[in-house]
């Protein structure tokens, strides 16, 4: 392991980064067994290139994110462009404010350029709804976005989209999928020694405003009205990336009483008000809604580092303010959606481990519906879509511009909504009743079960698989689907999914990051005399959470 360190380090083309190899090297071989554990951490074999591109810690050695591995999957990408698309590719560039984030735009822009391509690199510090935008907007071939969105502060990663001709239609400004992502890693298994790869500063071009005020000219397009707006915002840009272009869009649009969490607005990789950078988190939104009530807000809205994702709090009728999750949102953005006679597309799509409401609002409004597989790289790629979402607070509210999860977007949705809702004397709240009236009361909750290593999944879907469960809080299980098998017209994938006599659905599934499996719960009950039954939805989810945690345990 040693030896490997060493071979990384005598080829890694950052001075920084050999130096900090050096000390652990030194170290390791005068005996520092920290020394050799740290080396064995980053050195456990090369950091995995995906669906998801590549995402892990900061650091020097091949199983971190840093300027060598920059520069290897780079070459791979570029290699896979020339050979698919042809030495003329186009490729855009952007990146937020985490650690490493402008070494890593330089390198990738000019391992590319090195290579021939047509290199656009975006201004500095922007959302990734931005490349998404760029990659459709300038129609290239691809997008890259050096990004981590809402991980640790240690993090960084590297995103890719297919656009122009390296895809077909569906596809283009969207996630890669396999097997775009298989190639791509084969030609990065095969890349050379990092200091190896040509790299040149020749033939990129800067791009200037002009697409960003493109991007903020269509986002603030999409409110409906062109009066001033007397909505009262509150936002929080979550020490990310997206407060500025999050104001300008908000401004454009007509929505100027816009208040900021000030602690939270400036760009910072250390995120030091919040323990975890994820609005979804408890705690994330605390200093917003003291503002908001300070100031007497109609909404709160927080944008994750990135900006991709959004999150919303609302005041309540006793006072108080909510924040909802990330399937109540997806409600409420789907039936405004589907409501639109002037929005473009005829299907709502979300994951399939996201609520199954959206599929009865599109069937209500004579719409067409699509469950995926969980992630953007699927609910974006749906033909003729309208809306999409996912229940970790991820929106695609104007798909024919982003074919992401965009926050920006969601947010100017958000503020439309509440507008309109005010207008006439109802809250997000009451539509969110209205909703459950129609539909039945829909109440999901997450349930996460976590182990000492990633290795103990596989034998715990194992033994799910074999477990043959009868029941689920009190309700006979009438439906066990193997994931794994592929069904509905969805690609095979890990997991399982459970439904009751009582309609209660379980979907359990492997995170694809950490050691954990990620538990999906829904529960549905009718409203036969308008009251929505709450308490009852809480003590049967409550009941169900209980018989999951048991059976995943034993």
């Amino acid at each position: 392991m040693i030896e490997t360190a060493r071979t990384w380090r005598d080829h890694d083309p950052d001075p920084a980064a050999r130096a900090e190899l050096t000390r652990l090297i030194d170290a390791a071989d005068g005996g520092d067994a920290a020394a050799v554990a740290e080396l064995g951490s980053r050195f456990r074999g090369p950091l995995t290139f995906g669906t998801a591109g590549l995402r892990g810690e900061v650091g020097a050695g091949e199983s971190r994110m840093n300027v060598a591995t920059v520069v290897r999957a780079t070459h791979g990408l570029g290699r896979y462009l020339v050979d698919t698309v042809g030495p003329d590719a186009r490729v855009v560039v952007g990146c937020d404010a985490r650690r490493g984030s402008d070494a890593f735009l330089d390198a990738t822009a000019e391992v590319l350029a090195a290579q021939g391509l047509t290199v656009l690199t975006l201004p500095r510090r922007l959302p990734t709804p931005l490349t998404a935008y760029a990659t459709r907007a300038l129609d290239c071939d691809a997008g890259v976005m050096i990004t981590a969105s809402h991980n640790p502060p240690a993090d960084n990663g590297y995103k890719v989209y297919l656009g122009g001709r390296a895809t077909d239609d569906a596809g283009r400004g969207v996630q890669i999928i396999s097997p775009a992502d298989v190639e791509i890693a084969a030609r990065i298994d095969t890349a050379p020694p990092a200091d190896e790869v040509p790299r040149t500063t020749a033939g990129i071009t800067a791009l200037d405003d002009e697409i960003v005020d493109a991007y903020i000219r269509r986002t603030a397009g999409l409110r409906r009205s062109t009066a001033p707006s007397p909505v009262r915002v509150v936002l929080t840009a979550l020490h990310g990336v997206g407060g500025q272009t999050a104001l300008a869009v908000l401004d454009r649009a007509g929505v100027s009483d816009v208040h900021v969490v000030d602690d939270q607005f400036t760009p910072d990789p250390d995120f030091p008000t919040v323990a975890f950078p994820n609005p979804e988190e408890p705690g994330a939104l605390d200093l917003a809604l003291d503002l908001a009530r300070s100031v007497d807000a109609h909404v709160v809205i927080a944008l994750d580092p990135d900006a991709d994702r959004c999150s919303v709090a609302t005041p309540t009728r006793d006072g108080g303010w909510r924040q909802l999750s990330g399937d109540e949102l997806g409600w409420l953005l789907g039936e405004q959606a589907a409501s639109d006679p002037d929005r473009a597309g005829h299907t709502l799509a979300c994951s399939i481990v996201s609520s199954r409401l959206l599929g009865k609002i599109a069937a209500h409004h004579g719409l067409d519906f699509a469950a995926t597989l969980t992630g953007f790289k699927w609910i974006a790629r749906t033909p003729d879509l309208r809306f999409g979402y996912e229940e970790a607070i991820g929106y695609c509210t104007d798909p024919e511009a982003v074919r992401d999860k965009d926050g920006i977007s969601a947010m100017v949705r958000v503020v439309d909504l509440v507008e309109d809702l005010a207008r006439r004397g109802r809250t997000l709240e009451d539509q969110l009743d209205d909703l459950a009236r129609r539909h039945g009361l829909h109440a999901t909750a997450p349930l996460t079960i976590r182990v000492d290593d990633v290795a103990e999944i596989a034998p715990m879907m194992s033994r799910l698989r074999d477990s043959h469960v009868a029941s689920l809080a009190g309700s006979d299980v009438v439906e066990f689907r193997d994931l794994a098998d592929g069904s509905a017209g969805l690609p095979p994938t890990d997991g399982i999914l459970l439904r009751t006599a009582a309609d209660d659905r379980v979907v359990i599934r492997p995170s694809g990051t950490e050691p954990k499996l990620k538990c999906y719960l829904e529960v549905v009950l009718g409203c036969p005399d308008g009251t929505i039954p709450r308490d009852a939805a809480a003590a049967r989810l409550a009941a169900l959470k209980g018989d999951v945690a048991t059976l995943l345990r034993s």
